[in-house]
Formats: C-alpha cells, sequence, structure tokens
C-alpha cells in the first residue's frame, strides 16, 4: 500500500479532482475568499486557479510528496504566494489568528482525527474570519444512503480513509464554527460519490 498511497493515489486524485466540472465547483466555493488563507488537504493545487485576487498569501498542508510535486506547475503558474507549512490537519505550526480565511475541498472525508484538524483551522483563523468548504459526505436518499454504508469499507481501504458518510456541515458546526449558508446536492458521477455540499462559515468573535 506504500507505493500506491504514496505515489499512485495522488496522481489518480489529481485527475478525478481536476475535471471541469469540479473546477467550476471549486471556484465557487473559493469566491469571497481574501487575504491569508490557510488551505488543508492542497494536494496537487487544484484549488490554486479558482482563488480571487483578493488572496495573497496560502499556507498549503498537504501529507503527500507526491501531490506537493505535482503542484509544482500550478504554483508556478499562480500569482498567489504559497507556502506549504504541515503535513497533517491535525498539527498546523501557525500563530493562533493569524490567518483571515481557510478552504478546505474534499479534505474532510479523509482525515483521521477531522475534529482535531477543525480545532485547528479555528485556531488559526482570525475571529469574523471565513471558512469555505466543499465536500462530499451522507446522501440524504435512503437508497443511496445504505450503498455509501456498504461501500464505505472498501473505499476507507482504496482512497487512503475516505469517508462516504462524513456530515461536513455538522462537523464545521460541532467545532464552533457559524455556517451561514450550506448548499447541498449532487454532482455529476456515481450518486454515492457525489452528494456534495457546498459551504459559507465564520469563526465568531
Amino acid at each position: 500500500m506504500g507505493i500506491y498511497r504514496e505515489h499512485v493515489l495522488p496522481r489518480l486524485v489529481d485527475r478525478a479532482c481536476g475535471t471541469p466540472e469540479l473546477q467550476r465547483w471549486r471556484e465557487r466555493v473559493a469566491a469571497g475568499l481574501s487575504g491569508v488563507v490557510v488551505e488543508i488537504g492542497f494536494g496537487s493545487g487544484t484549488n490554486l486557479p479558482a482563488y480571487p485576487p483578493e488572496v495573497t498569501k496560502v499556507y498549503a498542508v498537504e501529507p503527500s510528496e507526491t501531490a506537493r510535486r505535482l503542484a509544482g506547475r500550478r504554483i508556478a503558474a499562480s500569482p498567489v504566494d504559497v507556502e506549504h507549512v504541515a503535513l497533517r490537519g491535525e498539527s498546523i505550526p501557525l500563530d493562533d489568528g493569524s490567518c483571515d480565511s481557510a478552504l478546505s475541498t474534499f479534505t474532510l472525508c479523509t482525515i483521521p482525527d477531522v475534529e482535531a484538524a477543525l480545532a485547528e483551522i479555528r485556531r488559526v483563523v482570525r475571529p469574523g474570519g471565513r471558512f469555505h468548504f466543499l465536500e462530499h459526505g451522507g446522501s440524504p436518499d435512503d437508497r443511496i444512503a445504505t450503498w455509501q454504508r456498504r461501500l464505505e469499507p472498501m473505499q476507507k481501504v482504496v482512497a487512503d480513509g475516505c469517508h462516504l458518510t462524513r456530515d461536513p456541515v455538522a462537523l464545521v458546526e460541532a467545532a464552533g464554527f457559524v455556517v451561514e449558508r450550506a448548499e447541498s446536492r449532487y454532482g455529476g458521477g456515481p450518486k454515492p460519490w457525489t452528494w456534495f455540499t457546498e459551504g459559507f462559515a465564520v469563526r465568531p468573535a
């Protein structure tokens, strides 16, 4: 699993998550971000083209060396200053309140200790700062949800711990953020994997 996890999977994710349809989702969720942003699950930098011009710096959190290497061409083509600062969302070496915003796309599903990672995001985002997230999760359709529960054990093996049934809005609210807006609907592709939630939250003062 080491070769697959470190070298094969990041390339598969780069292709699967770099489609034009997903890029449109990324552009919507990145709208309104500004200043210094911490992005967990930076991956191969697929969000970089979606960042608005108001974003001046991105602190990237990404465990995969291969994904960080794949991100090189996007970083080189982006006007945004990018600095890799951490391998794990559960431990981000940034000062309290040092970021204006945070972004997570298709990442909360995979982090082993997602509650700890969200606590770290809340810590490093300043009071009044924004947290934007785009995640897949548990479907409200009973038939699809049943398949998600059946498929999840296999999904966690082949996709490095990825869960199909997590509720991103509940997780973000439990971390102490105030969710201002959240919209969920199916994206393109098989429904067990494409119940997407686009959300915007604020860290209370």
